[in-house]
């Protein structure tokens, strides 16, 4: 099968964009992991809590990306289009009108990106540690250092992604300048 030519614009939307979809899925994994945690007798419970937290994840993305359309002046089922693109080092477009948009979602972007790096991290490793150290304290050795181990791979994996992300925009901004 072959594929066709992608126009040179943000509008192809992919299935995976939709907001059905992320819900759905979300959905899913929500009552996937309620069954699992409170058994398969608990699943009206489970069933009601992952559809609220379903509806609240689509609500959130949503706002996301009307947020990001009037930052950009794009529309908001661009957004996801111009992430893509720029997450996995596409070339700029070529059309004037849409390297300013994505100029000012890579800045949009880096903003918030940058913005609460400075406490946040610091906050988070508090909290692990903390978290280790009462472990610690009430004598359970075991679960202080599991917390201690996944405190340090988490805040490893987030300030590489956090680093790898900025870098992506980064290299996006000089594409759009040259």
């Amino acid at each position: 099968m072959k594929r066709r030519e992608r126009p040179d614009d943000f509008s192809e939307p992919k299935w995976r964009d939709r907001l059905s979809v992320i819900g759905l899925v979300a959905l899913a994994v929500g009552l996937v992991v309620r069954l699992l945690f409170n058994g398969a007798d608990a699943w009206p419970s489970a069933l009601v809590g992952a559809a609220l937290m379903s509806v609240w994840i689509v609500f959130l993305v949503r706002r996301r990306r009307r947020h990001d359309a009037r930052d950009t002046g794009a529309e908001p089922d661009d957004v996801p289009a111009m992430e893509r693109r720029i997450l996995k080092g596409g070339p700029p477009p070529e059309d004037p009108r849409q390297r300013q948009t994505m100029a000012a979602l890579v800045d949009s972007r880096q903003r918030r990106l940058r913005r609460n790096r400075w406490w946040a991290f610091p906050l988070l490793a508090v909290v692990f540690s903390g978290t280790s150290v009462a472990w610690f304290i009430s004598g359970s050795a075991t679960a202080g250092s599991l917390t201690l181990a996944l405190a340090v791979a988490f805040l490893g994996w987030l300030t590489w992604f956090n680093l790898r992300f900025d870098r992506r925009l980064s290299q996006m901004r000089s594409r759009l300048q040259g």
